[in-house]
């Protein structure tokens, strides 16, 4: 038996001569042999599962299908993950793309793994072909509505970022596709979820397959400038933390470029040349306290004369999905506007992986957040960061918060064309033809759900696609 010899395997195995892929993701996870034989037991259980599942199957580039498979749970074990999301991410292709089941995976690990691995799955079957504004919201509320546990959208990321960055295995059509998927659904909905680095990692592959030469132009320009901007920035800084320092020590102020696609961006929209743009780059100080925030503003509007039309304090009035900072823009030397961002470490963790920083709890701040104007399909977030702000509640309460079923009242249902259509719980083929046009719903006389021609009362499931 398969899995047998795999445990035999596991028993006997000898730490002096382990693969360098799952000794990264141990390594990462800061697993001690004495103090955690049993997750490192686990994980090197999993690795051998994957190995064994995938060992027939090669990547594009010719590598090893497990060199994808540790990889993707390498990013969760850097986004901090649980052991059993790191270990789905392990597994995340096996129901898809072996002979192995869910029931395989719930004997061998538990019913947490089975059930993301099967989340998992369910989102790789499904495809985004639009290039509509309204349907790639869609195709995100379908996303979130089959993911019943958040985690499985966090492994899912992480694959799409281990994909994006491995691209160039794949045709040249394909590459476009993947891209375009990624700008439209993926990145947005990082977005939403308040994981920065994931979505400007996300867009910067992005860019290089939609628009490689003006990739290449910005990242020549940036280098080019890069000697220039450092001076300036260290000019800037250094006022600021003279006076700072001398009220807290303990702060990190730096300088950073914007990343290539939200130059491009500004460059389409402002219609402007890459030297015509004058925000290239951003300061950040980061401190303790959130008081010592307001602080820290106080001392950069002394030093440097604001922009009043460029202040934004999202500390008092977070973004929607919990990104919380001071935003400033001021008049630097030879009156160049430069941005200054100031938050709390914590807050720069949040707005950095978002959801994913704050998996394993910790009861830092007893700050609640109150959100408003919401997308009413986001709500939940800003629960979600009150559980993770409030010291007074638990760490089950926050698990209880992410298994929440978001869209328990709508549907998500495809055309033939691949557009994603909106639709009550209960509906039917007919309710489907209606929403496309009515005269479509008055000259319906038959349907199809996948393929199969059904009755004009059938209800419609999550995912199903719709032919009349």
């Amino acid at each position: 038996m398969v899995l047998q010899s795999i445990k035999k395997f596991v028993a006997s195995n000898s730490s002096s001569n382990l693969p360098k892929e799952y000794s990264r993701i141990i390594k990462q996870l800061n697993l001690n042999p004495d103090d955690n034989k049993s997750e490192i037991d686990k994980i090197w259980f999993a690795y051998q599962f994957a190995s064994e599942a995938h060992k027939e199957q090669k990547r594009k580039s010719g590598e090893p299908y497990i060199t994808h498979c540790a990889a993707v749970a390498l990013i969760l074990a850097e986004w901090n993950m649980d052991l059993d999301t790191v270990i789905s991410g392990l597994l995340h292709d096996t129901i898809e793309d072996t002979h192995f089941t869910k029931n395989d995976i719930e004997k061998e690990f538990n019913s947490v793994v089975s059930e993301l691995v099967e989340g998992v799955s369910k989102l790789s079957g499904m495809h985004f072909e639009s290039r509509l504004e309204k349907q790639a919201e869609n195709f995100m509320k379908m996303f979130l509505s089959v993911a019943k546990d958040i985690r499985v959208i966090i492994i899912k990321f992480a694959d799409r970022l281990h994909n994006m960055r491995t691209l160039n295995h794949l045709s040249k059509i394909k590459q476009r596709r993947i891209a375009i998927e990624t700008k439209d659904v993926y990145a947005p909905l990082a977005h939403r979820l308040g994981m920065n680095s994931l979505k400007v990692e996300l867009e910067n592959h992005v860019l290089k397959i939609i628009d490689r030469s003006m990739y290449n132009e910005i990242e020549k320009k940036l280098k080019s400038s890069k000697k220039e901007r450092e001076r300036y920035i260290d000019k800037f800084i250094k006022p600021i933390s003279i006076e700072v320092n001398k009220i807290n020590s303990d702060l990190k102020v730096f300088g950073r470029a914007k990343h290539h696609f939200s130059i491009y961006g500004k460059m389409l929209r402002q219609n402007k040349k890459f030297a015509e743009l004058y925000d290239l780059f951003a300061i950040r100080i980061i401190t303790n306290k959130i008081e010592e925030c307001y602080g820290i503003l106080g001392i950069v509007h002394q030093l440097y004369t604001p922009m009043q039309e460029r202040f934004k304090d999202y500390i008092a009035t977070p973004k929607s999905n919990g990104y919380q900072s001071i935003h400033t823009t001021v008049f630097g030397s030879d009156g160049k506007m430069v941005e200054v961002q100031i938050r709390t470490y914590d807050m720069d963790q949040t707005a950095e992986v978002g959801v994913a920083a704050h998996w394993i709890y910790k009861e830092k701040s007893s700050k609640k957040n109150s959100s408003k104007s919401l997308d009413r399909h986001m709500r939940w977030l800003r629960d979600l960061v009150e559980v993770l702000q409030n010291e007074d509640k638990d760490p089950d309460e926050f698990l209880k918060l992410l298994k929440v079923d978001l869209f328990q009242d709508e549907i998500f249902v495809f055309t033939p064309n691949g557009d994603v259509v909106q639709l009550p719980i209960n509906s039917t083929p007919v309710d489907f033809a209606f929403s496309v046009h009515t005269q479509v719903g008055y000259n319906c006389h038959g349907a199809k759900i996948n393929n199969k021609i059904v009755p004009l009362n059938t209800e419609l499931k999550n995912g199903d696609t719709i032919d009349i």
